[in-house]
């Protein structure tokens, strides 16, 4: 018995060191972190403190009113591009046919 006391004094200093390593470099990154400003995240990725301030909801709130105008205006292209679509395939033909017809058996 006093073997396996005698083994565990040796390596009870080499397993402190390495659990005081382990926890203090998880100190320092959650340190660093907080520093640079990365939210906190718990065991699954889930935010721990999420930013959520003014800021934020000010900053959602100026990309959606961007988000609809871009919308409106792409709906607005996209009725343009039918009309000169439309102009274009189904006009041709008729336009190439009053040209021909005003050019005469002449030429």
């Amino acid at each position: 018995m006093s073997e396996q006391f005698a083994m565990f004094a040796q390596l009870a200093p080499l397993i402190a060191i390495c659990t005081g390593i382990g926890v203090g470099g998880w100190i320092f990154t959650t340190w660093l972190r907080i520093k640079h400003g990365y939210p906190l995240d718990g065991a699954w990725g889930q935010a721990v403190y999420p930013r959520a301030g003014n800021e934020a909801m000010e900053r959602i709130s100026l990309l959606t009113q961007e988000n609809a105008q871009l919308r409106a205006e792409l709906g607005s292209m996209k009725d343009r591009l039918a009309v000169v679509e439309r102009i274009v395939t189904a006009e041709s033909h008729a336009l190439n046919r009053e040209i021909e017809r005003l050019r005469g058996p002449a030429n």
